[in-house]
């Protein structure tokens, strides 16, 4: 539990405006990765993003990498909560934590459907899809280099090490083979892009992670949740957005592989176009990412799924972590880059 007094005195001294006033909070989301509160204190209003007490220590690194990243996206064109204040001290509140610019907009994680007008306007929703695409095309444009930051990621060799490093990862936590996944490895072994140009990656791309202002036209009002971000390769976050991203989104099964319903929403190659577009890079070779993109969230899901116990949630990822793999296989065993 956050102790706001000793977050209000940490503000006072921090020079942030409200000072000498109480803090008034909210609690926004929480969970073992990070606990955000909404803060009103004056004319201040802002959020807090704080790793809870029973976190992992690497989280306390997490939380810093985050801040990093925000502090590093102010004066850019990528929608993103504003950077305030950060705390790398763990003995004032017990871990770091970081203040950002409170988003006004809605998320559409845990609603059954769009908000109005996105809900029945089918044209207003497209919206959404090349918002979504534009938001990651942005933060492709973004100089790391000229942001400062050096030593977030390694980029040089991005994609000789990913086969390694994810299938390392796998044998220290399965609990089963997956089918395809030999076939999958080996065809991003030996298709590994020849144009790489490295950026700032959010790592876990995709509707969960963005907010969007209220009303229409759509319009992207922030991404969020960075603790995935890196310095690698930003078509990464393309292949990880769209890797069930139907062709046809009008077709009947076009949300089947989707938490949200893509109906109206702009085809893969629209998608594709407008990120192109707005970034200035090719995507000739979205197969690749589309494949390394499933391979490695299949991986990532299989933690949860070999430690799910009696946890119907984490079980529920089994089927979808094996139609992951094989889809990744069956694309690698089909594919030829461009269209």
């Amino acid at each position: 539990m956050i102790d706001f007094q000793r977050l209000a005195a940490w503000m006072d001294d921090t020079g942030l405006p409200g000072k000498g006033e109480p803090i008034s909070r909210r609690f926004l989301s929480g969970g073992t990765q990070n606990e955000i509160y909404q803060i009103r204190r004056g004319e201040q209003l802002c959020a807090i993003r704080i790793p809870p007490g029973n976190a992992p220590a690497d989280r306390d690194e997490g939380i810093l990498r985050e801040w990093r990243i925000i502090q590093a996206l102010d004066g850019t064109d990528v929608p993103h909560p504003p950077a305030i204040a950060v705390c790398e001290d763990a003995s004032v509140l017990g871990r770091p934590f970081y203040l950002m610019g409170f988003v006004d907009g809605w998320s559409p994680i845990g609603r059954t459907t769009w908000p109005e007008p996105f809900d029945t306007d089918l044209q207003a929703r497209s919206g959404l899809g090349y918002q979504l695409a534009e938001g990651i095309a942005l933060l492709s444009r973004v100089d790391w280099q000229a942001r400062g930051l050096h030593g977030l990621g390694r980029p040089e060799n991005f994609h000789e090490r990913q086969v390694g490093r994810w299938t390392s990862f796998f044998e220290r936590v399965k609990t089963r083979d997956l089918e395809g996944m030999d076939v999958a490895s080996a065809w991003l072994r030996a298709h590994q892009p020849i144009d790489y140009i490295p950026g700032i990656m959010h790592g876990d791309y995709q509707f969960a992670n963005v907010m969007f202002s209220g009303g229409a036209p759509a319009r992207l009002a922030a991404i969020v949740d960075w603790e995935m971000g890196t310095v690698g390769d930003p078509k990464l976050d393309l292949g990880w957005m769209i890797q069930s991203w139907p062709e046809d989104t009008m077709a009947p099964d076009a949300s089947a592989a989707s938490y949200v319903d893509l109906r109206g929403m702009p085809s893969r190659w629209q998608v594709l176009a407008h990120y192109c577009e707005v970034s200035g890079r090719q995507v000739d070779d979205i197969d690749y990412y589309v494949i390394l993109a499933r391979w490695k969230l299949a991986i990532v899901l299989e933690k949860g799924f070999a430690r799910a116990g009696d946890d119907e949630k984490l079980l529920a990822f089994g089927p979808v972590i094996t139609d992951l793999m094989k889809g990744a296989a069956e694309l690698a065993e089909t594919t030829g880059y461009g269209r």
